[in-house]
This record gives structure tokens, sequence and C-alpha cells, in this order.
């Protein structure tokens, strides 16, 4: 599948890796994959992305905050992270808890080997391919890697976007006329 994907598709995946690396995560998961999206440079995922308001350092910082399943156990009980966010930064100051959490091994995170995708992050790797095919599209460029990212609201991502003030739906709505008549 990888064979299809263009040169800006294959720097996302590559960022992906490098975000899960510099975040100590022992796996690729779907939020890797949006911040990979997000530095894709001028392309239309990106330009729709930050035209609803997500950029790529609101991504950051909700992915460094914790990984996604412990932010929804936590909000299901009622504990608001933007708030524990806000009184840690009153008590010791502006980007108190910008150091990303070193959830995996540190020898894995610095010996810049292989990092494998979650079974999440590899759905939305084989949807994005669907979503190309969909629009007639022969390679998968970051436009697709978001629309796999939307498709089926897959879990983090979705939970981050939503976390961040976005409907998926409407980012999935958003790109496609930014994609123009043909998708």
């Amino acid at each position: 599948m990888f064979e299809r994907f263009s040169g800006t598709a294959r720097a996302v995946v590559t960022e992906a890796q490098e975000q899960a690396r510099l975040l100590g995560d022992s796996e690729i998961t779907a939020d890797h994959l949006l911040l990979g999206v997000l530095r894709g440079g001028d392309n239309p995922a990106v330009r729709v992305l930050n035209r609803l308001g997500i950029d790529r350092d609101a991504v950051a910082r909700r992915t460094q905050a914790l990984g996604g399943a412990d932010a929804q156990a936590l909000e299901a009980i009622g504990v608001d992270l933007e708030a524990v966010r806000e009184r840690a930064e009153a008590s010791f100051g502006p980007g108190a808890l910008d150091q990303p959490l070193r959830r995996g091994s540190l020898l894995k995170s610095r010996s810049g080997g292989h990092i494998p995708f979650t079974a999440s992050a590899k759905g939305v790797l084989t949807q994005s391919l669907r979503e190309a095919l969909a629009l007639g599209d022969k390679t998968i460029g970051p436009e697709h890697l978001l629309l796999g990212l939307l498709a089926g609201d897959n879990g983090t991502a979705g939970h981050t976007l939503r976390g961040l003030g976005s409907d998926p739906a409407r980012v999935r709505a958003e790109l496609l006329r930014e994609l123009g008549p043909a998708a």
C-alpha cells in the first residue's frame, strides 16, 4: 500500500513516527498521524484544520498531556483536563505540563528503531487508501490520511478534535468541499 503514498503522505507517516518517538510512546497512534498531517505543509488537509482552529500546537499539547484512553477515562469521571492544566500553570508557570510524559521505554524512544502502528492507526492507513480510491485518486495524499482519520470517528483522533472544539463530521465536510467538485 505504501507505494501509493505521495511524497507528502510519506512525510506525514515519518513525522507521525517521530512524534511517537519524541513523546516516548511505544506505538504510533491515530493522534500521531494527526500531528503528522498538521506538519505536512500547505495542503488541503492543513488548510481546513487551520481554518477550523485546529493547529499542531493544540493537538500536540493534548497528545502530550495524556494518552487518549487515559484522557477519555478521566473525562468520563468528570475530570476537566484543561482545568488541571490551568491550575498547574498558575502554580508552576506557563508550559509547566509541556514536557512529554514518558509512557514507553526510554531505550526504545531514543534508539531510533522501528515503532509499530496501533491497530487503529493501521485502520486509518487502510481507510486512507479507500478514501483515495473513492475520490478517483491514484495516490494517497495528506488529505486522504485526514479523511481516513475522520472515517468512522476513529477513536482518539475524533476525541482529540472534539476536545479542541471541532466536530469530526464538520472537518470531513469542509475537507471534501476544499477538494472540489470531484470529491
